[in-house]
């Protein structure tokens, strides 16, 4: 049986995480890691530890949601014990990006700012439409709620660089964040990307693509974080076993 850790279980996905593994037949949790206080119960004689060699020692493979620093530090600590993980955190800096790259050298990674399968089909088909309609405007419009720490949302980002890529662009060339003033007309490139934040929202992406007298939106909205705990413990229970490399949700469910 695969033996499952958890980094960030003290988290709401964390906490949907140990709620939806209590069940299963195929896993097991093996070893959750918390820093703070847990605001929830949790399953009896589950090794609980604040100390991340433990976690990856514990572990067969361990799934993370988490802040970028907590990220930062189980990627550190596995490059010294390699261990399979699948990585949800968004919101990473280069730095960090280049450690999941250094990891999956050693050991196989699956990193992904969005789990659900609709997101992984939405990218699919985002990038699909960017080639047809080469000469279409692209806006794109993602909504959390109000306690979401960064912007635009991973997802965001991930959807602007497959519409990019499928133009041969590259989106940090091209990107929009916002727009205030007088700012002049819209340049044939431009790809915009804004955030809205507030309520309760789990999360909402829109990529449009517009043309005189016509456009296309395409929509994804998650109504539970359930989605991506879910679309985490298929990944992990895929993983392990797989050659050490970076992997993406997309491989996992055979979109790649």
């Amino acid at each position: 049986m695969v033996k499952i850790g958890i980094h960030g279980s003290t988290g709401r996905v964390g906490k949907l995480l140990i709620e939806n593994l209590k069940d299963d037949k195929d896993v097991e949790i093996s070893v959750l890691h918390a820093i703070e206080e847990f605001t929830f119960s949790v399953p009896e004689n589950i090794l609980i530890t604040n100390d991340t060699n433990t976690l990856l020692e514990k572990a067969d493979v361990v799934i993370d949601f988490t802040l970028p620093k907590g990220t930062q530090t189980l990627l550190e600590h596995a490059l010294s014990n390699p261990k399979p993980l699948v990585i949800g955190t968004t919101g990473l800096d280069e730095h960090q990006h280049n450690l999941i790259k250094e990891l999956s050298q050693k050991a196989p990674v699956l990193y992904s700012t969005n789990m659900s399968l609709g997101v992984a089909v939405l990218n699919k088909l985002a990038a699909l439409a960017s080639e047809a309609l080469s000469d279409f405007d692209i806006e794109i419009v993602e909504m959390h709620h109000r306690y979401k720490k960064d912007a635009p949302s991973g997802t965001a980002l991930t959807l602007g660089e497959s519409v990019a890529n499928a133009r041969g662009l590259l989106l940090d060339e091209v990107r929009v964040s916002g727009r205030n003033g007088i700012i002049g007309e819209r340049k044939k490139d431009e790809i915009a990307i804004m955030a809205l934040r507030g309520g309760d929202i789990v999360g909402r992406h829109t990529v449009g693509f517009y043309n005189d007298g016509e456009f296309i939106e395409l929509n994804h909205t998650a109504t539970s974080r359930d989605t991506f705990a879910k679309g985490a413990i298929k990944a992990a229970k895929w993983i392990v076993g797989k050659e050490p490399r970076l992997y993406s949700i997309n491989d996992c469910l055979g979109l790649s």
